[in-house]
């Protein structure tokens, strides 16, 4: 149980479609953090043609708000790789597999932890509000049952 208190190191990168955010918490602190978004283009109402030129450029932009989100972290946690104790996810879960299939990024998806944090549009208070839910612990609490009842 002392485990659960200890200060460990943690990687977070949380990912939406138009944005990301990064950091590395040490404690309850985030010392390391960086918060990016661009634009994507939502669904339109158009249809025929118009429809699968805006279908195209929302692709396009998402490419490249997800590469961006790769090279930010590649540049903020993938030096610190060998210090993390664990890199929690949080976002679409498509959009961090995505970043973390990056073969540059293999020691961090090597780190990740198996839950991923339901966390709204990456925003620098969402990525602070992040810190505590990483270092949350989930514990099960199960009622003996009487004798008779199974």
């Amino acid at each position: 149980m002392a485990a659960v208190t200890l200060p460990h190191r943690l990687g977070l990168l949380l990912v939406r479609k138009g944005a990301v955010a990064v950091g590395i918490a040490e404690g309850e602190r985030l010392p390391v953090h960086k918060v990016d978004t661009r634009y994507v283009q939502g669904r339109t109402a158009a249809g025929g043609w118009s429809q699968q030129r805006f279908a195209r450029r929302r692709d396009n932009q998402t490419k490249a708000a997800l590469a961006d989100a790769v090279e930010l972290a590649v540049r903020l946690l993938l030096p610190a790789a060998d210090r993390l104790d664990a890199l929690i996810a949080g976002g679409d879960r498509r959009a961090v597999d995505t970043v973390l299939a990056d073969r540059r990024l293999a020691p961090l998806a090597a780190l990740r932890a198996d839950r991923l944090l339901d966390v709204p549009e990456p925003r620098h208070a969402v990525l602070l509000a992040a810190v505590t839910a990483a270092r949350a612990v989930r514990i099960l609490v199960r009622e003996p049952q009487p004798e008779g009842s199974r």
